[in-house]
């Protein structure tokens, strides 16, 4: 009885798997996808995996499965015994992801022993176990008598945490013989009521109305929520507000500071006297827009209230209201879309390092990293890379990837390697995380000094004084120890004719260089010559620059006239 109610929970839980048809590193096929329905008990079945990698129990507990996921939030659990994926707890949808949707739960599982992994995802199945809820249970709407049929007054819409067809799909209101209520869509695809005038209004006849609003929502069966709408008939102050236009569209930088200028909205009354005065104000403003935006209520100056964060929210669609000193107003809309800037460093997660490393095995796995980044587009996008001229080199699947040693290593040659892995974004400016990690070997000197510049240009006004510092050359050597040592030294000039030795010399130990002689812009205008860079290992090795000197001209010879000849 136990087994078949366990059966039929699988059954009625878990909507679909996608069988795993083998396993072969991340990247080389589609993520694995799983689905549960929201609000399942936690402990229930996902999938088994065993069955999935096409192991056998004992192979399967030999290779040291094991399911990861960012942040090390798990949602599920792993049955060594069984192999069953199991829920880690009851998943509420709207917790995981709010609005988003599909929402999808990524993870990983690793085969530790030899290392692989595989890409999965679980899609969270929305329920319908939220009602439409209106904030404001009471709304006041004030319509002028003269205003004409199929005049329309946008009224405030209802939440609904569910999403798809389970979030508000359309809004009636109770019979009355003077309007009808018909359900509109914003650019973010909320939906919201608005109320159109089918007959003209009699102050005289009937000064206020009551209606009832009812949002529902599209599940099965439909959930719904009310509130009531009080009309208010007024028959004075005849012309409402207009904006001179209806919808803004603005662009700002998420790292705008706090009271910077959005956007100005204006709006004009043809009334005079205190029926055209207009003040301005936030219309049927949520709490997020509430707290991250102001008006000016005298100029329509919208102005940043609270930091901006592109990754929270990314637009927002802001109402705006004119209203005059009597009882009407306009509206106009103000489409906000924050543009994101690259305010988040790339993120590495190491998932297993192995050292020190056998030496002479060949395509030893050292370490299994993943990397992420929370902005988006090309701030999203990564590069990751280590240093150049090591024996080791990475392999990359989706956003993980493998550190390998590209040759076998000798222990007897190097004692270890300081490996430093950079991931960078392609934002600007980019912003990078560096990984640092120590691979036990001995070190040999196979790197030779590097000049930081491969030509250097050096400028010495004439009539120098003797043994004046000129300028600098600089190598470094990613060598340790001895090895990394640098000596400096000047190597033959090129031109035979060139006394270089009488000219300049250099210190060995930090490259500075210095003008023997004074020299004369006259006679020498310019030279070059070549330093060279080696380490103290042995053998030792170098590297050269190319040295320009360019002898700048001072004002030390008198004019004189060459004809006539002059006794």
């Amino acid at each position: 009885m136990e087994a078949s109610g366990k059966l039929i929970c699988r059954q009625r839980q878990v909507l679909f798997s996608f069988l795993l048809l083998g396993l072969s590193l991340a990247g080389a096929a589609e993520p694995r996808r799983y689905s549960v329905v929201e609000e399942t008990e936690g402990s229930s079945f996902v999938t088994n995996l065993a069955k999935d990698l096409g192991l056998e129990q004992r192979e399967f507990s030999r290779r040291g499965v094991r399911v990861v996921s960012r942040g090390n939030k798990l949602h599920l659990q792993l049955n060594q015994e069984t192999g069953d994926l199991l829920l880690n707890e009851k998943l509420d949808r709207e917790d995981l992801c709010g609005h988003t949707e599909p929402c999808v739960l990524r993870f990983q599982v690793l085969l530790e022993s030899p290392f692989e992994f595989f890409q999965a995802e679980l899609q969270v199945i929305d329920i319908n176990d939220h009602s439409p809820v209106f904030l404001d249970k009471q709304m006041l709407v004030k319509v002028s008598e003269s205003s004409p049929p199929g005049t329309t007054f946008p009224l405030k819409n209802a939440e609904d945490l569910d999403v798809g067809q389970n979030n508000i799909e359309n809004y009636i209101i109770s019979p009355n013989s003077y309007f009808r209520v018909l359900t509109r869509k914003r650019s973010d695809g909320r939906k919201y009521p608005e109320l159109v005038l089918d007959k003209a209004l009699d102050r005289e006849e009937e000064a206020q109305l009551r209606l009832t609003l009812t949002a529902l929502d599209g599940g099965s069966p439909p959930r719904s929520g009310t509130a009531q709408v009080y009309i208010e008939v007024l028959d004075v102050n005849d012309n409402a507000p207009e904006f001179e236009q209806p919808f803004y569209r603005v662009q700002i930088s998420e790292d705008s500071p706090v009271g910077f200028l959005v956007v100005k909205v204006s709006a004009t009354d043809v009334d005079t006297g205190v029926n055209g005065e207009i003040s301005y104000s936030l219309f049927q403003a949520s709490d997020e827009i509430g707290k991250t935006f102001k008006i000016n209520p005298l100029t329509g100056e919208i102005e940043v209230k609270e930091q901006l964060d592109f990754e929270k929210l990314q637009s927002y669609e802001v109402n705006i209201e004119a209203r005059d000193a009597g009882t009407f107003s306009g509206k106009c809309t103000v489409l906000i879309q924050v543009m994101d800037v690259n305010d988040h460093a790339p993120e590495v997660t190491m998932s297993a390092f192995t050292s020190p490393i056998p030496e002479n095995a060949p395509e030893t796995v050292v370490a299994l990293f993943s990397v992420s980044d929370l902005d988006s587009g090309e701030n999203g996008k990564i590069s990751c890379s280590i240093q150049e001229d090591l024996p080791f080199l990475l392999k990359s699947a989706e956003n993980f990837y493998t550190l390998l040693t590209e040759t076998p290593l000798d222990r007897e040659s190097r004692a270890e390697y300081n490996i430093t892995i950079t991931v960078t974004d392609l934002g600007t400016p980019m912003l990078k995380t560096q990984l640092n990690m120590t691979v036990l070997v001995a070190d040999v000197n196979d790197n030779a000094p590097a000049f930081t510049q491969t030509s250097y240009t050096l400028f010495v006004r004439e009539n120098n004084s003797p043994a004046l510092h000129i300028g600098s050359v600089s190598a470094t050597d990613r060598d340790s120890g001895t090895n990394a040592q640098v000596t400096y030294s000047l190597l033959p000039p090129q031109d035979p004719h060139l006394p270089l030795a009488s000219l300049v010399s250099i210190n060995a130990d930090n490259g500075h260089l210095f003008a023997l002689r004074s020299l004369d812009y006259e006679a020498l205008q310019g030279f070059e010559f070549r330093v060279g860079a080696s380490d103290r290992g042995s053998p030792a090795l170098s590297s050269e620059a190319l040295v320009r000197v360019l002898v700048l001209d001072a004002n030390d010879n008198s004019p004189f006239v060459l004809y006539p000849l002059q006794n």
